[in-house]
């Protein structure tokens, strides 16, 4: 397998054992290979879910640009919600797994279609 295979590996086990749900594979590949190198790198990998500049971050570059989606205060309480899915006191957050799970909160797989 490659790195990147082990690294979805990872998230679906994140996403079954720490949220509580059966992952969607394809998208979740998807969400992994548009992030591109990022997943790589330990400290990009992983998301500062207590530092307001990263959740800004995530609003403005995945939930806006990325996603399509309409700024307003409905993107931070969807953030807050996934965060909460995935657990706030879980230390390793991956962006994959938050990413993917912004997606399904927003209903748009589509964008990955």
């Amino acid at each position: 397998m490659s790195k990147r295979d082990d690294l979805i590996a990872v998230y679906a086990a994140d996403l079954r054992e720490k949220c509580q749900m059966e992952p969607d594979m394809a998208l979740l590949t998807k969400v992994a290979i548009g992030l591109g190198p990022v997943i790589y790198n330990s400290d990009s990998n992983t998301v500062a879910a207590s530092q307001p500049a990263e959740l800004e971050t995530i609003r403005k570059n995945f939930l806006v640009k990325k996603l399509g989606l309409a700024d307003g205060p409905e993107l931070a309480s969807g953030i807050d919600a996934v965060i909460e899915t995935y657990g706030r006191s879980n230390r390793n957050k991956h962006r994959a797994v938050v990413y993917y799970l912004l997606t399904k909160h927003f209903g748009k797989e589509t964008v990955y279609a």
